[in-house]
């Protein structure tokens, strides 16, 4: 399982037999550009939910602002993932 702690965190809920799953990934803008610079850990996190037998059922995402002098702004993304029967 790839290592998140960097730059990125997720719900360790996955874990458990539920239904339903809520995870949330914080994605860290790029400097100089646009877009994410780690969007790769979004598309590991929705693979690994889907392996388990788990479909992307809801995303949503909230700007989380910059951490400081060239930090670059912070995207949550929660997802709701559901259990296929």
């Amino acid at each position: 399982m790839p290592d998140y702690t960097d730059y990125t965190t997720f719900s360790t809920a996955s874990g458990k037999n539920l239904h339903y799953v809520v995870l949330q990934v914080t994605l860290k803008e790029k400097f100089w550009g646009t877009g994410s610079g780690n969007l790769t850990d979004l598309e590991d996190v929705i693979n690994e939910q889907a392996a388990k037998g788990y479909r992307l059922h809801t995303i949503t995402t909230a700007s989380g602002g910059s951490s400081g002098w060239g930090g670059g702004d912070r995207i949550q993304a929660t997802m709701v993932f559901e259990r296929l029967p």
